[in-house]
């Protein structure tokens, strides 16, 4: 399994335990690093009729110096560009000893068209804009019509949050090691990296149990022996049973994309609970899904003890205010079943933030997920987005602690994150998922998954992966009523694979 992901400190922490352990030194994995680009560039471009190599003055020029030797070995026409002199003694410095293309200022440095261009600039760790000859560079290389390649991360690109520093090299493909950074998967920063290519250099994943990241690429890997699969000797309740909440006679169609999603996803029962002026149409709508009458948090009380529902989901067309305020801490006082609060739930407690935070904290366990975008995300916890925090992880982590619940951050890089700092990047989003009712889906999703017993966190990263599979199988054209089925396609696969394992 691969789907850790190291921020650029956790990944020098495994240099440094692979170096110490051997047989490999410091030289040796730059050797290893280099050797593994090289090839990539003579197999996939190796008609390129010449290579610019942009070499800066630490390790990642190293690598940089590394690939221009092994290049100009394979009879390819290399040039190289420095920005700076590596320190001496040092690995960089070594391998610049031992290439034999003399490197040029980088401000000379003018592409050909045609030509490849390797940024071998800076690397994952860069904690500042690039300036100077190398700054020019960089936009010479974005500007021309070029192939490009980055070692690591496009240099300007911050490893960690995916932000630019400043000018950013524009990679068609990045070569990184071992692992990937949070930079590679959240947004600019996984349109910038271009096509991702994960290199082995050596690394034991052993270091993995001495770092214990607790950021993760969201792949089935990370969740899939948690999928709950029908017993042979099961019946409806026993799969779960999910209550969706409806909005008003003119607001239906939310809760009714939920409660299908719910269903598709495995969930045995699926009730709709409509105020009496909605039942009508949703009757109308209906079939395997059952109905329910809730105008009052009485009737859910009344419904919670005779029905004893395991998951419920409040938000997707229910209306903003009190209502929804009522309903929801209702929920949280119940204290048994999982929830998940979306859209019109989120936004009802814009401007009373702790009083859901406190609900949801006087519960044992974790057992409440919201689901905000960009927006929703501001409303709820304006001060963490003022704070300017530049990691969307670090960001979706303040406010599962904040909350006591996980977190879909939701967007093209969505992020899911547990109070336990557990956090997961979803990198299978498509902007066909741009579309009405969508979330809503997303939500019946998780809500489905949860109620047949499979744990908050696995269970919501889950549903967005699922949902994003989905939407790439039916592709463009889609609307959300198509989602809950080909969701339902895309579990049985998952399912099948976890069987013939």
């Amino acid at each position: 399994m691969t789907h850790e992901i190291l921020t650029p400190e956790e990944m020098a922490e495994a240099d440094r335990l692979t170096i110490a352990a051997g047989p490999c030194d410091g030289y040796g994995l730059m050797l290893n690093a280099g050797s593994a680009i090289a090839r990539h560039l003579l197999a996939e471009h190796g008609d390129a009729p010449e290579f610019h190599i942009l070499c800066g003055p630490g390790n990642n020029g190293g690598d940089g110096y590394v690939i221009a030797r092994l290049l100009a070995e394979s009879s390819a026409v290399v040039h190289v560009w420095s920005s700076g002199e590596p320190k001496p003694q040092t690995d960089a410095a070594r391998a610049l000893q031992d290439c034999p293309v003399q490197p040029r200022p980088i401000g000379e440095f003018r592409p050909s068209p045609g030509s490849l261009i390797v940024d071998a600039l800076f690397g994952a760790g860069l904690n500042r804009g690039v300036t100077g000859g190398a700054a020019e560079a960089i936009e010479r290389a974005n500007e021309a019509s070029v192939r490009r390649i980055a070692v690591d991360v496009p240099s300007g690109l911050d490893g960690l949050t995916g932000q630019p520093l400043g000018p950013v090299f524009k990679a068609d493909c990045t070569i990184t090691f071992f692992r990937k950074k949070p930079g590679h998967l959240l947004y600019p920063g996984r349109h910038l990296c271009g096509e991702l290519i994960v290199a082995d250099i050596g690394i034991r994943k052993d270091v993995l149990e001495a770092i214990r990241p607790r950021c993760f690429e969201n792949t089935p890997d990370l969740w899939r022996d948690s999928l709950p699969a029908p017993e042979a000797n099961t019946h409806k309740y026993k799969r779960g049973h999910v209550a969706v909440f409806s909005g008003g006679a003119t607001a239906t169609g939310a809760a009714r994309l939920s409660a299908l999603a719910a269903a598709r996803n495995g969930a045995g029962a699926v009730t709709l609970l409509s105020p009496a002026e909605a039942l009508a149409v949703n009757a109308t709508h209906l079939t395997s899904i059952m109905l329910s009458r809730c105008d009052h948090p009485e009737d859910l009380r009344s419904f919670i003890e005779t029905r004893k529902a395991s998951a419920f989901v409040l938000g997707p067309g229910f209306g903003i205010g009190e209502k929804a305020r009522d309903f929801a801490l209702a929920l949280l006082r119940n204290q048994t079943a999982k929830l998940v609060f979306d859209a019109d739930a989120i936004t009802s407690f814009q401007d009373h933030p702790d009083v859901l935070f406190n609900a949801a904290r006087s519960a044992p366990e974790i057992r409440l997920v919201l689901t905000p975008h960009e927006g929703e995300f501001k409303r709820l916890f304006p001060d963490i987005v003022e704070n300017e925090t530049p990691s969307k992880v670090e960001r979706a982590r303040a406010a599962a602690v904040r909350a006591h619940a996980i977190i879909i951050y939701k967007g093209a890089d969505t992020v899911i994150a547990s109070p336990d700092g557990r956090a997961a990047i979803n990198a299978n989003g498509t902007p066909l998922l741009a579309t009405a009712g969508s979330g809503d889906v997303l939500a019946g999703l998780a809500a489905g998954l949860m109620a047949q017993g499979m744990p908050t966190f696995e269970a919501a990263c889950a549903a967005v992966f699922v949902h994003g599979a989905a939407a790439q199988t039916l592709g463009f054209g889609l609307i959300a009523e198509d989602l809950p089925a080909v969701a339902a396609i895309v579990l049985t696969d998952l399912l099948d694979d976890l069987i013939q394992e």
